[in-house]
């Protein structure tokens, strides 16, 4: 479940190419790409992670030590979509300059809502497992059901990020790119 190494190192130079001082990551799990996200941002960087298990950030939090980045991390205990609403009312829009997404796909289409406020203009939003395991390609009919198994990928899931890609891929809003990195990242760039 943590993200793929090849799609982290794409990461990585986007990263280090845009040079952000403000980051937001979504699902944090073991902390693998909040690690990639800490080390590739300038010394002064910020980065608010929002998980709602501690005890799986914590698996990672040795390595961001050792690594000395923690004071970079404002690690969060939640949900997501209640904190992204607070953010918006603290925090003036355009506050973030990245944002990582790899949370619960279901809800995607709403943290790219509140992401497209928090996020300025010409900022960066990269999600996640967008091919989904090959599964948004398939015919409707040919789609696994995913509904009594937590991981497989089908069904409900999949019709959620096939439903995020095609909003995504309409949304005048952003510049977008599906690259066939792991299980599929989207990098978005807000336009206005």
């Amino acid at each position: 479940m943590a993200a793929d190494p090849h799609a982290s190192q794409f990461m990585t130079m986007l990263l280090k190419m845009m040079n952000p001082k403000r980051t937001i990551e979504i699902g944090v799990y073991t902390g693998y790409s909040l690690l990639a996200t800490a080390i590739s941002t300038p010394p002064d960087a910020k980065i608010t992670a929002i998980d709602p298990v501690r005890s799986w950030y914590e698996i990672g939090l040795p390595f961001i030590i050792k690594a000395g980045i923690e004071d970079k991390i404002d690690f969060i205990q939640s949900q997501a979509l209640p904190i992204l609403d607070n953010l918006l009312l603290v925090r003036k829009e355009g506050s973030f300059d990245f944002a990582f997404v790899d949370a619960d796909k279901q809800n995607y289409g709403n943290y790219h809502e509140r992401l497209m406020k928090l996020v300025k203009v010409g900022g960066v939003m990269v999600y996640d497992n967008t091919l989904w395991g090959g599964t948004v390609a398939k015919h409707d009919g040919d789609v696994p059901d995913d509904s009594a198994t937590v991981g497989h990928k089908g069904g409900a899931v999949t019709q959620s990020t096939i439903q995020f890609n095609k909003s995504i891929a309409a949304d005048p809003r952003v510049d977008i790119s599906l690259a066939p990195l792991g299980d599929g990242i989207t990098v978005c760039r807000r336009i206005y």
